[in-house]
């Protein structure tokens, strides 16, 4: 799949019902995952990390020792009868049935919902059991320019679709995303939901330390139209296990050694790091100063992992959309 050899672990669950994504405003605790290794590999992703001792991981290195872990694809098999089961109880009935509980279920926070039309299938098929069984909407996150093909198959008024994007550089983006559709035809497949109708939002991330960031932060909200997205998320890049160096790495193979170098500088210094994530900030909060989402609150919703001595900065910029995480 994708070019990786797929190995398949039995699906006991794939719905997690208390997700840390809620703190993300992602979701409103409902996290699915039909797969824990994706057919994408990203440099900076963290899921590697937060697999290390996860039993489908360590099925795989027992089967095929030396495997590295962005080099393979693992899928849940019977994920979607695995999804049915968790949503009813044991004599079919809805667990979740109540028309007031709108919650937004998130996908995935594992690995890409439709890198190829297999996995695009089988998100539909996923989506229509949720559908079918609760009232919940749907939020699906893509780096994929598929998600056309998932919409054609819904119902639109209960599915939210984003694509990820840290750069609008085809490049650029190609250096440190191996294996994903470009940049640019995800932007296509945004603005072809966007023009039909279907409820989107914006995911800007993770995005690089940028000479400018008022020109980067107004060059993306127009890109993917942000005054058609109900929110838009946003990122800078974070320490997660070697993500900077593998991240670095892959900068300065591709050649793009002025982006290598910036990022060296926020990962040797705490401070250099701070100061880029404000800068992203401040820049994100300009250009969406006067958008709210349909919830009436602000549109940007700013992702950052805080410190007791950077809290008190971020904490007074949640009126803005600042997250602290």
């Amino acid at each position: 799949m994708n070019g990786k050899p797929v190995f398949s672990v039995p699906a006991k669950s794939v719905l997690n019902l208390d997700s840390g994504f809620k703190n993300k405003l992602l979701c409103g605790g409902p996290t699915f995952s039909a797969g824990s290794a994706c057919a994408y590999s990203c440099e900076y992703c963290y899921v590697e990390d937060l697999m290390r001792k996860n039993p489908h991981w360590q099925a795989v290195q027992a089967q095929q020792s030396g495997t590295a872990f962005a080099d393979v694809v693992i899928r849940r098999a019977g994920a979607v009868d695995a999804l049915r089961r968790q949503l009813t109880f044991a004599d079919g009935q809805p667990r979740f049935n109540d028309p007031s509980d709108r919650r937004v279920i998130y996908a995935s926070p594992l690995v890409d919902v439709a890198a190829n039309m297999e996995l695009v299938r089988e998100a539909v098929e996923a989506c229509k059991v949720i559908l079918a069984l609760t009232h919940w909407h749907i939020r699906l996150l893509s780096k994929s320019n598929l998600l056309p093909k998932v919409a054609a198959e819904l119902p639109p008024d209960r599915i939210i679709y984003g694509v990820s994007a840290g750069t609008l550089d085809d490049g650029l983006a190609k250096a440190f995303e191996r294996g994903t559709p470009l940049v640019s035809k995800r932007i296509e497949s945004l603005h072809w939901l966007q023009d039909r109708g279907f409820r989107t939002f914006g995911m800007v991330c993770p995005s690089l330390p940028q000479v400018d960031c008022a020109e980067f932060s107004g060059t993306m909200m127009r890109a993917i139209r942000a005054d058609r997205c109900e929110h838009v998320w946003g990122e800078v890049i974070n320490l997660r296990g070697d993500s900077f160096t593998r991240t670095i790495h892959a900068l300065t193979l591709a050649g793009y050694v002025d982006q290598a170098v910036r990022v060296t500088k926020v990962c040797e210094d705490k401070e250099v790091w701070e100061d880029y994530a404000r800068a992203t900030f401040d820049a994100h909060a300009y250009e969406l100063r006067r958008h709210t989402g349909p919830d009436g609150k602000p549109k940007l919703r700013f992702l950052q992992y805080v410190t007791a001595q950077s809290k008190p900065w971020w904490k007074a910029r949640e009126a803005d959309g600042a997250i602290l995480l």
